[in-house]
């Protein structure tokens, strides 16, 4: 007879991620923790939610903040926002406890968006990002973008491209939005109902994606021609420093990133085994005031930032991280009162392999099909014949060969075949 009761789902935008499937996001984050250990940053754990103005410095115009940061007011009545992205969280915490600089961490972090769920895409998503703050060299800048692509190399990506532009300076940047504005205006009839979207915030167009704008935004005054010399110079030795250790880029004019925090340095890598225009895989750049509007000293910065979810399409599509074929090394087959069982299995994992067991005095053809099913790469039989002689009998699941252990010996033997 059916039941009445009401199965709960997960909300919209979210999703449950399960065994096995799971020990790819463990693979991931441990390349990417491994390869920042080797770069010189440390882990930082920010809150999940922050105080609204921490993430409206983000930028009051970007859709991220308009409409889709999950803000509420707490029973104190004080308004706060779920973490969008992770860098205005850190550099918060850099601002509140002033840490000596540079400061270099990284982070693995859920983040929140109100926007339409679609594949790769999610309102809870998860992010790999890294932050240095506290330092204008350009040679961080190279740092950073190494940094990232060789976490990409390293998962085994072939296919990622490098986009790189600068946002210059405030002035630079100053000069470039009045004429650009200028140039919306003289095209206003094709933008129609974004026009004031242009008024507010005139490079948010440049990286729309809608067909019918793209000869326009080709078109339009590049950056680059409004650069001071400073920040020419910059852009300059960032394009040398990756040349230097052949890191391939495309200087990318259209590439403004999504925050209005930025400056100089932006960057984006993309995926081209995903194709169509949700191919970015991660990317980020310089933001050199957003210390000081937290609150905290001048403290030039950049950062970058990686989803997780995006990053296993990309690795779907290239065949590489697969699911692990075996989540355990050895599974135990008690055919006993199942006091010795609990023993074995203490001692194999105190010696560092992954063991498991069946529970509930299952016969001995469920367990061994339930070893198969953990992808146990050795069997272990408990038995009386076997328990009088002082030994055990070990089966090899990938070629059914079986041999007997002094009982004694078994975790140590087991645990020099599966090192």
């Amino acid at each position: 007879m059916a039941s009445d009761r009401e199965v709960f789902r997960a909300p919209k935008g979210t999703r449950d991620v399960l065994p096995p499937d799971s020990a790819r996001w463990l693979e991931i984050i441990g390349a990417f923790s491994d390869r920042a250990a080797r770069f010189g940053y440390g882990l930082v754990m920010t809150p999940i939610f922050e105080h609204y103005e921490v993430f409206a410095r983000v930028g009051a115009s970007t859709d991220v903040v308009k409409k889709e940061m999950y803000d509420f007011f707490d029973k104190g009545n004080r308004r706060l926002a779920l973490r969008p992205e992770g860098t205005a969280g850190t550099v918060r915490a850099f601002a509140e406890h002033r840490p000596m600089a540079p400061w270099k961490v990284w982070y693995c972090a859920a983040n929140f968006r109100y926007e339409r769920p679609q594949e790769g895409r999610y309102r809870q998503h998860w992010q790999l990002g890294a932050e240095a703050i506290g330092s204008d060299d350009p040679q961080i800048d190279i740092e950073m973008i190494d940094f990232l692509a060789g976490f990409y190399r390293e998962l085994g990506l072939t296919q990622v491209q490098l986009m790189v532009n600068s946002m210059g300076d405030a002035e630079s940047r100053a000069r470039y939005v009045d004429v650009l504005l200028s140039y919306w205006r003289e095209h206003a009839e094709t933008l129609g109902d974004e026009m004031a979207r242009a008024e507010q915030n005139p490079l948010r167009i440049l990286d729309s994606k809608r067909p019918d704008w793209q000869t326009v935004i080709a078109d339009a005054p590049k950056l680059s021609e409004y650069l001071s010399d400073e920040s020419a110079a910059q852009f300059d030795a960032v394009q040398c420093g990756l040349t230097a250790i052949d890191i391939p880029f495309t200087i990318e004019p259209r590439l403004v990133r999504g925050f209005d925090y930025y400056t100089a340095t932006v960057f984006e890598f993309q995926g081209a085994a995903l194709g169509g225009a949700q191919n970015a895989l991660g990317g980020g750049g310089r933001y050199d005031k957003l210390s000081e509007e937290m609150g905290g000293p001048p403290a030039a910065a950049i950062g970058f930032g990686s989803g997780i979810e995006r990053l296993l399409l990309a690795c779907d599509a290239e065949s590489v991280v697969p699911v692990p074929e075996s989540r355990v090394d050895v599974f135990v087959i008690d055919t006993m009162d199942g006091s010795d069982a609990g023993v074995v299995l203490h001692e194999l994992r105190g010696n560092g392999l992954r063991a498991d067991r069946s529970y509930g005095s299952k016969n001995v053809k469920k367990q061994w099909s339930a070893a198969s099913a953990a992808g146990a790469r050795f069997g272990v039989m408990l038995a009386p014949r076997e328990a009088e002689a002082g030994v055990v009998a070990v089966k090899d699941l990938r070629n059914g060969e079986q041999v007997e252990v002094a009982r004694i010996d078994i975790a140590q033997w087991l645990a020099s075949r599966c090192s």
